[in-house]
């Protein structure tokens, strides 16, 4: 039977700062899924959310004698994620901007183009393994100043606060950044759901 991980209170703080290999090894057990899924979708590629992944590990370990606690471990090793990931995508690319990223007005506000209201199909069109897809595809889509917010909210499910506290954003900042995210998923996935709608007899009329 697989032993159970430990959890963020069981791991001795102490004995981490003090370099213990057996402390960290427990930091990885811990840690090592739920960082590797957030490398993932701010990456895209396994292999570069691996090298994300190993690299996090590493620059934590280095810098595990001055973590003073001050924010939770969880979030502390978020943040080396994040910004292990942006570096690792900076060094990849220059900046681009995709033609398919939405219009928005002057204050940054994202302007909806299309939208379908998903919430009478069945679940099953819901929960398909092709909708899971469609929707990895379209996080992954995301323009980059909102998918890491998304990421950490909806996927990982930190608080506001904490998801402020890896981006070094304010919580205002936050909310803003999760409701355009949510609405332009939203409309990305629009299309698809739409078809799904169709195929379901949605929308049909009587000759």
């Amino acid at each position: 039977m697989q032993q159970p991980l430990p959890s963020e209170a069981e791991i001795d703080l102490d004995l981490l700062r003090s370099g213990d290999k057996a402390a960290f090894t427990q930091v990885v057990e811990r840690y090592a899924d739920s960082l590797y899924n957030l490398a993932l979708k701010l990456l895209g590629n396994q292999q570069e959310a691996e090298d994300a992944l190993q690299e996090t590990f590493l620059n934590a370990y280095k810098a595990i004698g001055s973590f003073e606690g001050r924010s939770s471990l969880n979030t502390w090793l978020y943040r080396i994620t994040y910004n292990t990931s942006l570096m690792q995508r900076r060094k990849k690319r220059a900046a681009t901007v995709s033609i398919d990223e939405p219009l928005t007005l002057d204050d940054g506000q994202v302007i909806p183009r299309q939208f379908f209201d998903w919430c009478c199909l069945p679940e099953r069109d819901l929960l398909s393994e092709e909708a899971l897809e469609m929707m990895d595809e379209a996080v992954r889509q995301l323009p980059e100043s909102l998918k890491p917010v998304f990421v950490l909210r909806d996927v990982e499910g930190l608080s506001t606060s904490e998801a402020g506290e890896v981006l070094d954003l304010s919580d205002s900042a936050v909310k803003s950044r999760l409701h355009r995210a949510r609405l332009l998923l939203r409309e990305q996935l629009s299309t698809y759901y739409a078809g799904q709608g169709s195929a379901n007899g949605e929308g049909k009329t009587d000759d």
